[in-house]
């Protein structure tokens, strides 16, 4: 088995944006292609499946919400543990979208 090494510099970029998701919040692959201007939604799929168990991961969707094939499960049961907004089985994401702006708390 050939080792995966260390994170390339923009799997780094990407891993950064997934640690600042805030609890509760989800952002799409293609929304952290576009948050950080570079790459696309296949791109950043392949960061997470590659380097992405030491960050929150289930904060990480497709654009209709739904989680990671295979990790259904444990990433539903992450969202209800931290309130994420859902429908169903997936994020609700016109209300769990995290636009890469800081939270304001009132």
């Amino acid at each position: 088995m050939e080792s995966v090494g260390h994170p390339t510099p923009y799997a780094e970029r990407v891993l950064d944006v997934v640690e600042r998701i805030p609890v509760g919040r989800v952002m799409s692959y293609g929304d952290i292609a576009e948050y950080l201007g570079e790459g696309g939604p296949r791109q950043v799929g392949r960061v997470m499946s590659t380097w992405g168990g030491g960050v929150p991961w289930w904060r990480v969707v497709h654009a209709d919400g739904t989680p990671a094939p295979g990790h259904e499960a444990r990433c539903v049961a992450r969202w209800r543990e931290e309130g994420t907004p859902l429908r169903g089985e997936r994020a609700d994401m016109r209300f769990a979208r995290w636009d890469g702006l800081p939270e304001i708390m009132t």
